[in-house]
C-alpha cells in the first residue's frame, strides 16, 4: 500500500508539472512575442512593429498558428528542414483575421465596416481583401495609393493645386457623401470659402474637378446649370466679347454682382447702370 501511495503521490506531482510546465510553454507560444525570435531574426520586425499603430497587439494575434502548426515547425527548425515547412503564418494568415478587430472598428474616424461607406462599398459590394488596398511594408499597414491607382487608373491627380496629393488626403472612408468627398474635406485646406450663399448646398467637386480641368470656365457653368442664361437679358451681348467669361464678372464663391460689386467692375467698360436691370 505504502508503494501505492509513493506512485499516486509521483503521478500527481507528474500531472501538476505538466499542467504548469503546458501553461507556461502555451503562453509563451501564444503571447510572448520572445518566442517568435526562436526561429526568426526579429529586431527590425519589432523596431517597425513598436511604432506601428498594433503596437498594443501581440504578434500572435495576427500572426496565428494552432498548436499542432507550432510545434511541427518547431521540430522541423530544431531538425534543420524548416524551409520545406508553409509558414502561412507570415504573410498570409494576418490578412484573415483583420476582421476579428476592424469589423467593428476601422481608420478614418474608428468607424464600422458597414457604417464607413468606404470600406462598406469595397469590403461589402466589390468583396476586395484588406490586402488589397492596404500596404504591407513591415508593420506600416495603412492604404497605399499604388494600390488605389490598380482599381481608379483614370483618376490621376492632375488637377492644378492638387497634383502630388495622396487619393486619401481628399477622399475619406468615413465620408457618406457621394464620391467619399464631403464640404468639410475642402474647407479643411480651402478656409476663404464661404459656407453660405449661392451655390453652398452644391458640393465643390460639381464645379471643380480635381481628376481634370480643377480651374473653372464658361463651359463648367453654361454646359452644366447655366446653359439659358444666355438668353437672359444682356448675357448674350456680354459673352460675345472675346475677352469677357463669365467669372469676368460673377466672382467665384460670391456670384451675385451687387451695386457695391458692379462699382469698378462694370464701369471698365461703359458707364455705371444699376446690376439689378441687367436681365432685362
Amino acid at each position: 500500500m505504502k508503494g501505492r501511495g509513493s506512485l499516486l503521490l509521483l503521478v500527481l506531482v507528474i500531472c501538476a508539472l505538466t499542467v504548469v510546465v503546458g501553461r507556461r510553454y502555451y503562453a509563451y507560444t501564444e503571447t510572448d512575442p520572445d518566442f517568435c525570435s526562436v526561429c526568426h531574426i526579429m529586431e527590425e520586425a519589432q523596431k517597425s512593429w513598436a511604432i506601428s499603430r498594433h503596437s498594443t497587439v501581440v504578434c500572435q494575434s495576427c500572426h496565428r498558428m494552432s498548436l499542432i502548426e507550432e510545434n511541427r515547425m518547431l521540430v522541423a527548425f530544431v531538425a534543420g528542414q524548416s524551409k520545406g515547412v508553409d509558414q502561412k503564418h507570415g504573410r498570409t494568415e494576418p490578412w484573415n483575421v483583420c476582421v476579428d478587430c476592424h469589423a467593428q472598428e476601422t481608420a478614418q474616424g474608428s468607424l464600422t465596416l458597414r457604417n464607413s461607406y468606404g470600406h462598406a462599398r469595397h469590403v461589402f459590394m466589390l468583396n476586395l481583401k484588406c490586402s488589397t488596398c492596404h500596404g504591407a511594408e513591415g508593420h506600416d499597414l495603412r492604404a497605399q495609393e499604388e494600390n488605389c491607382r490598380k482599381c481608379h487608373e483614370d483618376k490621376l491627380v492632375h488637377g492644378m493645386g492638387t497634383a502630388g496629393q495622396f487619393c486619401l488626403n481628399c477622399h475619406g472612408f468615413g465620408d457618406s457623401s457621394p464620391k467619399l468627398l464631403s464640404y468639410e474635406r475642402c474647407s479643411n485646406c480651402h478656409k476663404d470659402i464661404p459656407a453660405d450663399g449661392i451655390m453652398s448646398r452644391l458640393h465643390c467637386f460639381e464645379c471643380h474637378h480635381p481628376h481634370g480641368a480643377l480651374a473653372m470656365d464658361d463651359s463648367s457653368c453654361l454646359g452644366n446649370c447655366h446653359g439659358d442664361h444666355v438668353k437672359v437679358g444682356t448675357h448674350g451681348q456680354h459673352l460675345e466679347k472675346v475677352d469677357l467669361t463669365c467669372t469676368t464678372c460673377h466672382r467665384p464663391h460670391g456670384w451675385s454682382v451687387g451695386n457695391e460689386g458692379a462699382k469698378g467692375l462694370c464701369d471698365r467698360c461703359h458707364p455705371f447702370r444699376d446690376p439689378n436691370l441687367f436681365v432685362y
